[in-house]
């Protein structure tokens, strides 16, 4: 083991993406995806990585020590999961990548706004997931409770300086073109700049009627018309399918 590396430092590691030019947008990144998560968005599609456990001490050591080796060759290390700002220990691990001299981005429901005002000052990057308008929220994420805390999360990096983005995975069980509009037009209202609508995978889903086969899903020239109507109201909107 290098001898820089920090055994103390417990994360729940469920995978590692080594190398990526999607996940941090302009940056060569890896993607390390931790375990655990409060939401139950009936689309997710890693239901194996939503039921939280403990640490072993070697499972950062071994991400530390990947990324010892690709210094020079990444820009940055993304946070994913999973909801990673349930770890307590990820302050500290964004401090250890920043002092091996990459960038740290966070993929994030923000749901934990103390715990993502405690990361700012270790971020470089963050992808905030909004999973919906705040009247569907708790029907979306399949919980209550955790919608005043996203709202906290959006109007703090609007406020920090963070480069960000919002994005949105779109299952037209949860929304239609008008409410995808409205959801976009609010976000554009508060000052978001950057914005990425993302298509729901079909296939493995946690709740298996978001697996079906949905048939009132949107033209693609319909929602290609709706995407037109809306990137004026943003610095960059993107449709990720």
């Amino acid at each position: 083991m290098p001898a820089s590396v920090s055994p103390q430092l417990r994360l729940p590691v469920a995978g590692l993406t080594p190398m990526t030019t999607l996940d941090y947008p302009g940056h060569l990144a890896c993607v390390v995806f931790l375990q655990g998560c409060p939401l139950r968005c009936g689309y997710c599609h890693n239901p194996q990585m939503l039921e939280p456990r403990k640490a072993g001490s070697e499972e950062w050591v071994e991400i530390e020590a990947f990324l010892e080796r690709r210094q020079g060759l990444l820009e940055g290390v993304v946070f994913s999961g999973g909801e990673p700002t349930l770890h307590a220990d990820l302050p500290n691990a964004a401090e250890r990548a920043r002092s091996l001299g990459f960038k740290v981005g966070l993929h994030t429901a923000g749901v934990y706004s103390r715990r993502l005002r405690a990361l700012l000052p270790w971020l470089d990057w963050v992808g905030l997931d909004v999973k919906g308008p705040a009247e569907r929220f708790d029907a979306i994420v399949g919980r209550t409770g955790l919608g005043a805390g996203h709202r906290m999360s959006l109007q703090m990096l609007l406020e920090s300086g963070i480069d960000f983005e919002c994005r949105t995975t779109v299952h037209w069980h949860d929304f239609d073109l008008d409410g995808l509009r409205r959801l976009a037009l609010d976000l554009a209202g508060k000052g978001v700049g950057h914005y990425a609508i993302q298509l729901a995978r079909p296939g493995q889903c946690l709740d298996p009627a978001y697996a079906a086969p949905f048939t009132d899903r949107p033209h693609s020239e319909a929602l290609e018309s709706l995407l037109a109507s809306l990137r004026p109201a943003f610095e960059r909107l993107e449709l990720r399918d």
